[in-house]
């Protein structure tokens, strides 16, 4: 095989390409399939999947894998990348599959691996299942191969255990939101929770036809909702992600608000109710200076991981919190949900506004952030623009010139042929020129 088949975050490319073709996925069910075997009479596996055309394909590949080694498969069809982390832990499986390129064009696609404990598998547990598929594995006997069945009230299941984490004695009769389910995985989990929660529902983005996820909608493309925010005179504006584990907000007069004031007034709120374990909000390095700084104030502690939401989770979990996110608005609160999951922290930041009576306005804006650029280029394959004299020497520069009065972070994404730049500057005009420099060697060695 040559490359190594996981990511970030798990198997991700272009459909009907390597490493996304049938012949992969049905090799990797077969692998995984044989990994988590146990001794026991039963053997399950949840499939779950965005809305993506190529999803039919790969659905079918991964179960004639996993039948092929004696899983029986439950096939849930469309449902959020989160509810695969709680189904596989409701339907006790040993495995869960979630089959989406998240954020990604429609023309992407990926294969995400859950545990029992319907946390995203470990690096080591990857590692194990990639040997597996080099090495070949032995189909199961005609009398051990699984079964495979849909599950009808997947999608169900999961938006009622959704509405169990808005409080009861709670409403949101009165409330006119938007929400833009970026035409993926939660158009319908999305409408069918806030509407039954008592909001006035406003939907965008929920008329998937296998090539219009993400396209100019979404947690990625915002603008569309916040016009739709202004046209209806909405008090709130939710931006959900291809496979829904990402949220951005919108307030009533149009302003989007990032995960970094999200997490800043979540934590805020939960420390004042001693409801922040270890007093500590878990982010990684992109997040923004200023919530650094608020946090800071407030007397919060800040544990800042590499880019990617199973960082954050593996540092929330070894340290026992609770909190944690990226900027991007993947926000992870493990006391409802095994990863990053946008409707139920979009229910929190409405637990907010219910309590407080304050408008979105108020609540999405806690704090000023340090004047940020991030500009994403794109590479050649083959090419290598980091590793180049070019490239380092702008970077020194770029790092000499910021001092301590700003951060440069460069580094190539997980997911995409995309070389990240990020920079933060308390003087604007600097922020300006180092971007301009840095941004302009990585284009020129791409």
């Amino acid at each position: 095989m040559g490359t190594k088949l996981f990511g970030t975050d798990g198997v991700r490319g272009q459909a009907n390409t390597w490493p996304m073709t049938a012949d992969m996925a049905l090799r990797l069910g077969a692998a995984a399939g044989r990994y988590f075997r146990q001794d026991k009479q039963e053997h399950r596996v949840v499939i779950g999947k965005d809305t993506r055309l190529s999803g039919y394909m790969l659905e079918y590949a991964l179960t004639a894998g996993f039948t092929s080694t004696g899983m029986n498969v439950f096939l849930l069809g469309p449902v959020p990348t989160p509810a695969i982390g709680y189904l596989t832990h409701s339907l006790r499986a040993d495995v869960g599959v979630m089959i989406s390129a998240s954020h990604n064009p429609a023309y992407d696609n990926g294969i995400k691996l859950f545990g029992p404990d319907g946390y995203k598998l470990s690096d080591e547990a990857e590692a194990a299942i990639e040997h597996l598929l080099t090495e070949g594995v032995a189909p199961s006997v005609p009398k051990n191969i699984g079964r495979a069945r849909r599950i009808d009230d997947a999608r169900g299941r999961y938006v009622e255990y959704a509405k169990t984490t808005f409080p009861r004695h709670l409403r949101l009769d009165g409330l006119r939101i938007v929400l833009d389910c970026a035409n993926g995985a939660a158009y319908r989990t999305g409408p069918e929770v806030l509407w039954e929660l008592g909001a006035e529902v406003i939907s965008v983005g929920v008329e998937p036809d296998g090539f219009n996820i993400n396209l100019d909608c979404g947690s990625t493309r915002p603008e569309a909702a916040a016009r739709k925010v202004l046209d209806t005179r909405a008090d709130l504006g939710i931006c959900l992600d291809g496979d829904a584990d990402r949220v951005v907000l919108i307030d009533e007069q149009g302003r989007v608000a990032d995960g970094d004031q999200f997490m800043a007034l979540i934590a805020t709120r939960w420390a004042r109710e001693g409801r922040l374990k270890g007093n500590t909000l878990v982010a990684t390095v992109m997040s923004n200076l200023g919530l650094e700084r608020h946090l800071d104030a407030q007397g919060i502690a800040l544990e800042r991981t590499p880019v990617g939401d199973r960082h954050v989770v593996e540092t929330m979990r070894a340290g026992r919190f609770n909190l944690g996110g990226e900027q991007s608005g993947h926000i992870v609160m493990t006391d409802y949900a095994t990863t990053g999951d946008g409707l139920i922290a979009a229910l929190q930041f409405l637990v907010a506004m219910v309590e407080t009576g304050q408008a979105a306005s108020k609540l999405a804006q806690v704090f000023e952030p340090v004047p940020q650029q991030l500009v994403n280029v794109r590479f050649a394959k083959g090419k290598a623009p980091l590793e180049t004299d070019v490239v380092q020497r702008a970077m020194t520069e770029a790092e000499k010139q910021l001092g301590d009065d700003g951060r440069l972070l460069i580094r190539e994404s997980g997911t995409e042929p995309l070389i990240r730049v990020m920079a933060e500057a308390l003087d604007p005009a600097v922020l300006e020129q180092v971007m301009g420099k840095v941004v302009g060697a990585v284009r020129q060695e791409s």
